[in-house]
């Protein structure tokens, strides 16, 4: 049977007792920390988390200007901005930045270039800015990411607009393009200036006017939600947008010389004697400048920057070539202004000259010779003999001074950066570049525009504009209106020669054309309605041996001659002038006669139709 045993109710009330008062003070501590926390976050952080908090629901946001247009001299769009639906992340939105680009990638193609591109770019940022990940994303990639934004955080689609080039390959060399902003750019750029803009002017019109073309950025204060989106505007500052760009170029003559040039390798540049206003600048091959507005690929730009045929080179400014017989009008003014020959001094052709004292025969390219010729038929047949022989008479120190005046060795001042000076070889230069004196068969060489001698089409294009307006100098430009901040220096000045060595020389050109004898008449004399000023010019490319005569078809393509020509037209008011050259290759007089033709005649036509409307109405009156 058991034994009943008694409760000890004492010993339950203390268990009891002590159990409330170790929870009390487990209470008491909770509130404690409860209460300190409280303190911190409302008291000690007050400021910073207030601060915070109100960054949270009210940000800053930059506003991009609108950059500026460029148009040509008849209004068609150049250089444009077009809206792109761009994907974008802001940074603080996100935990994982690497996860969340994974897990884009699976919804939508996102390069390996375009991942790296933005990971540049995000370090660059402001707070809370958005940084654009992949552009101009079409209907179809715009829906998939809306479907999956709950699992997107920090992505934004944003309406952006973006530089576009409607003429593609046509003007990449002069309009140049706009690319993303590099690490070496940004450490010399405005950060106010560039903020919410990705892009920046790199070569041509885009780089030399960026300052104007860019504009200035506003900025708008919007309050976000909690998963960062805008809820609404507070206020707007209005960015103000970039300036717009008139050119003189002229789209119809531009893509009439590409046509011309057959895609040959070279460049066209043609000119306004009356300006100075760039009305074509050609150099072929090129390449499509919207590749490079959004960031090209590397294997894309590998392949252009690799190209044998280089065609992120603007030949036009930068290609440099022995002038040849193109600067003979040249010579043939030095040699009149320095008394040097009178107008109808002859020499006698026998194919060849030799310095005395020497056995080195320099041949003309009529290796026959053409017996007695004077001054303008040597420019007629470009007979390279004739001056041969006046190149000791006047020197390497005159000559070179005569020809700088028409800017040989200078910059022309063009509004681009992209310019080399060529090269007009003197006595201080080859001491300076080879530690050797200058010989006098080197003038020999350099008279007909060989040897050291280089020059750019551009300055080829400016030399033969001085010619057509007789000495008046006129500073190639493409912009129209003159912006003084902007400006390249200019070297030139206007040339102050006897009118008739100037009519002398002018008609010496014209006979090149128009003559039976000329150089060019069998190839684009024939048929023309208006007087053509021209010189024809063949730089060699590789020596030939003493006795050898040149042979092209036993050179490989890049060993083979160059073709120039220059000329104005018409002689008696100049309204265009051309310098083309042809690399490796012959025709550049049928490049500047198809141009020309292309330029001049609808307004030749037209001046007539005026001409005879205003003779039948004063017919009429009387």
């Amino acid at each position: 049977m058991p034994v009943n045993t008694l409760k000890d109710h004492r010993a339950e009330q203390r268990i009891v007792s002590i159990r409330v008062w170790l929870a009390l003070v487990f209470m008491i501590l909770l509130v404690m920390v409860l209460v300190s926390r409280l303190f911190y976050l409302q008291v000690v952080k007050y400021d910073e988390l207030a601060t915070q908090s109100e960054e949270n629901r009210v940000l800053l946001r930059t506003v991009p200007p609108v950059r500026g247009l460029i148009y040509d001299r008849n209004g068609n769009l150049l250089a444009t901005n077009r809206s792109s639906q761009t994907l974008a992340i802001v940074r603080e939105r996100v935990e994982d930045l690497d996860q969340l680009l994974d897990d884009i990638a699976q919804i939508i193609p996102i390069s390996e270039n375009e991942r790296n591109r933005f990971l540049q770019q995000i370090k660059r940022r402001r707070p809370f800015e958005s940084v654009p990940l992949k552009f101009r994303l079409n209907d179809e990639q715009i829906a998939l990411i809306a479907v999956n934004q709950f699992r997107l955080p920090g992505v934004e689609i944003n309406a952006e607009l973006v530089r576009e080039y409607p003429e593609g390959s046509s003007f990449a060399h002069s309009i140049g393009y706009v690319g993303r902003i590099n690490d070496r750019e940004l450490k010399n750029l405005d950060p106010a200036l560039y903020t919410g803009t990705y892009t920046i002017g790199k070569i041509g019109l885009e780089r030399f006017y960026e300052p104007v073309l860019i504009g200035k950025p506003g900025y708008q204060e919007v309050e976000v939600n909690a998963r960062g989106r805008v809820t609404r505007v507070l206020n707007r500052v209005n960015p103000k947008p970039g300036k717009d760009l008139q050119l003189y170029i002229d789209t119809d003559l531009q893509n009439a010389a590409i046509k011309a040039m057959k895609g040959r390798r070279g460049s066209v540049v043609a000119l306004d004697p009356k300006t100075g206003g760039v009305m074509a600048m050609v150099s072929n091959p090129a390449f499509d400048p919207n590749l490079f507005v959004t960031g090209i690929d590397y294997a894309t730009f590998n392949d252009l920057n690799t190209d044998i045929e280089r065609p992120l080179y603007n030949r036009a400014t930068l290609g440099e070539y022995p002038p040849a017989s193109t600067i003979k009008p040249l010579v043939a003014l030095g040699l009149l202004s320095n008394d040097v020959v009178e107008r109808d001094d002859k020499i006698y052709d026998k194919g060849w000259f030799q310095l005395p004292g020497s056995d080195h025969r320099f041949r003309n390219w009529n290796r026959r010779g053409e017996g007695w010729i004077d001054m303008k038929q040597a420019i007629m047949r470009s007979n390279d003999t004739f001056f041969y022989n006046m190149a000791g008479k006047i020197g390497i120190d005159r000559l070179h001074d005569f020809l700088s005046q028409f800017g040989m060795g200078r910059k022309t001042g063009i509004d681009i950066h992209e310019e080399r000076v060529g090269l007009l070889p003197s006595r201080e230069w080859k001491r300076g570049a080879y530690g050797q004196p200058w010989y006098p068969g080197e003038t020999v060489i350099a008279i007909i525009g060989q040897g050291y001698m280089l020059t750019t089409p551009i300055q080829l294009a400016e030399s033969v504009t001085l010619i057509a307006n007789r000495g008046k100098h006129v500073q190639p430009r493409l912009v129209k209106e003159d912006i003084p901040e902007y400006q390249s220096p200019s070297w030139g000045h206007d040339i102050e020669l006897d009118d008739r060595d100037w009519d002398f020389v002018i008609d010496g050109m014209e006979k090149v054309v128009s003559f039976n004898r000329g150089t060019a008449y069998w190839r684009i004399g024939r048929g023309l309605k208006y007087r053509m000023a021209g010189k024809t010019g063949t730089a060699q490319v590789v020596s030939i041996p003493q006795g050898e005569e040149y042979d092209a078809e036993k050179l490989k393509e890049f060993q083979r001659d160059h073709s120039l020509f220059v000329a104005f037209a018409p002689i008696e008011d100049p309204q265009i002038a051309v310098a083309v050259v042809l690399e490796n290759n012959n025709g550049a007089a049928n490049v500047a006669r198809d141009l020309m033709d292309f330029y001049l005649l609808p307004r030749l036509e037209k001046a007539e139709q005026e001409k005879k409307a205003s003779a039948k109405n004063k017919g009429a009156a009387q």
